[in-house]
C-alpha cells in the first residue's frame, strides 16, 4: 500500500471530476495495473513507477505489482460541516481515516460552474475549509478535557501528559491555528496522532486551473503555492478537465496528448510524486521468477519493519537482508550479476532501507 488520500473541497471545485477522471485513469492502466472501486467514493491506483518495468526485465518476472493508492473523494464541505451541515458528520468520520488531505480549489473561471461564494477567491476557500477543520478538531479536543482533568488531579500520569499535549493544540486552535504547528517532542508523536485531529494532517493543495494553465499554472494557482510555501505544505497544478480526457485514451494517445499540451506527465503522476515528498515515503523493490513487486515505506524505515509491510511473520524472524541498490541491479544485469560483481550486502536489524533498495529477506519461522 502507498497511502491513503483523502480529496476534499467546497462544492464545485472539481473534486468529484478530478477523483473520476484519476481513477479511470487507473481503468485505462495495463492489465497488470488492475482498478478495483472497494466503496463508490474510494478508489485506489497504482502508483507508477518506471523501475518495476526494469526489474521485472531483468528478473524474468511473470507479473508486476506496483504499490497502490487509495483516493477517498470525501463528501462535499460546506460551511457549518463542523456541526453537521450537509454531509458534514459523514465528512469528518472519513476524513479522519486518511494519511493526507488533497485539498482542491477552484482555480477557473467558468460562467457555466456556479460557485458556492459567488465569486473565484482560492484563497478564501481554503480558509473556510481550514475554519469547519479546525472547529470540528476543537470540539474534538474540548469533549475530551473534563474526563482528562479529572484523571490527572486522581494522579493518573498518562491522562496528564494527554492534557498537556490537548492544551498545546487548543491553544492554536483557538487562535485559528491548524492542530500541525503544535510543538511536540518525537516521543510524544504517537501519542499526538492518537488523538486524531483533521488538521493535524499533512495537505497537499491541488490548484484546478482551466486547460489553457494546465502547464504553467495561473495567478490563482500561484498564490496557492506561496501559502503552501509558507505553512509547510505542497501544492501541485491540475486540469480536471485534462485529465478527464486522458483517462479515455491509450497510453501512446495519452502521452501524445500531453505533449501537445506541453505536459511531461500527466496530473496523476504529479499528485502522487508531490504526495509522497509531503509523506516522505520510499519504494524499495523485491523481484523474482513469480513477480517484481513495489513497497512504500516511510523514509527512516529499518530492513525489520520494512518486512514486515511484506508479512508479520518476516519481521519477528528477521535475520537478515540480501540488498542490492537499484543502478548496481541494473547495471550488473540482475541479481546474479550484482552478487558476483560484490554489490550485494547483507544488512542487519539496523539498517536503514534506502529508496531503490532491491531486496531479499531472510527470516526464522
Amino acid at each position: 500500500m502507498g497511502f491513503k488520500c483523502g480529496i476534499v473541497g467546497l462544492p464545485n471545485v472539481g473534486k468529484s471530476t478530478l477523483f473520476n477522471a484519476l481513477t479511470e485513469t487507473a481503468a485505462a492502466q495495463a492489465a497488470n495495473y488492475p482498478f478495483c472501486t472497494i466503496e463508490p467514493n474510494i478508489g485506489e491506483v497504482a502508483v507508477p513507477d518506471a523501475r518495476l518495468a526494469a526489474l521485472a526485465a531483468l528478473a524474468k518476472s511473470a507479473a508486476i505489482v506496483p504499490t497502490r493508492l487509495n483516493f477517498v473523494d470525501i463528501a462535499g464541505l460546506v460551511r457549518g460541516a463542523s456541526k453537521g451541515e450537509g454531509l458534514g458528520n459523514q465528512f469528518l468520520a472519513n476524513i479522519r481515516e486518511v494519511d493526507a488531505i488533497a485539498h482542491v480549489v477552484r482555480c477557473f473561471e467558468d460562467s457555466d460552474v456556479t460557485h458556492v461564494a459567488g465569486r473565484i477567491d482560492p484563497i478564501a476557500d481554503i480558509e473556510t475549509v481550514e475554519t469547519e477543520l479546525m472547529l470540528a478538531d476543537l470540539d474534538s479536543l474540548e469533549r475530551r478535557l473534563d474526563g482528562l482533568s479529572k484523571k490527572a488531579k486522581g494522579g493518573d500520569k498518562e491522562a496528564k501528559a494527554a492534557l498537556d499535549l490537548i492544551n498545546r493544540a487548543l491553544a492554536l486552535l483557538r487562535d485559528g491555528k491548524p492542530a500541525r504547528l503544535t510543538e511536540r517532542k518525537s516521543e510524544e508523536e504517537k501519542a499526538f496522532h492518537m488523538l486524531g485531529l483533521i488538521t493535524s494532517l499533512p495537505v497537499l493543495y491541488v490548484c484546478n486551473v482551466d486547460e489553457a494553465s494546465a502547464a504553467s499554472g495561473n495567478d490563482y494557482s500561484r498564490k496557492i503555492e506561496q501559502r503552501a510555501a509558507a505553512e509547510g505544505a505542497a501544492a501541485v497544478v491540475i486540469s480536471a478537465k485534462i485529465e478527464a480526457e486522458i483517462a479515455l485514451l491509450g497510453r501512446d494517445e495519452r502521452d501524445e496528448y500531453l505533449a501537445a499540451l506541453d505536459l511531461k506527465e500527466a496530473g496523476l503522476d504529479r499528485l502522487i510524486r508531490a504526495g509522497y515528498a509531503l509523506l516522505d515515503l520510499v519504494t524499495f523493490f523485491t523481484a523474482g521468477p513469480k513477480e517484481s513487486r513495489a513497497w512504500t515505506i516511510t523514509r527512516g524505515t529499518k530492513a525489520p519493519q520494512a518486512a514486515g509491510v511484506i508479512h508479520s511473520d518476516f519481521e519477528r524472524g528477521f535475520i537478515r537482508a540480501e540488498t542490492i541498490a537499484y543502478d548496481d541491479y541494473v547495471a550488473c544485469g540482475g541479481e546474479a550479476g550484482a552478487r558476483d560483481a560484490g554489490k550485494m550486502r547483507l544488512e542487519g536489524k539496523d539498517y536503514v532501507v534506502a529508496d531503490g533498495d532491491v531486496m531479499h529477506f531472510r527470516f526464522a519461522n
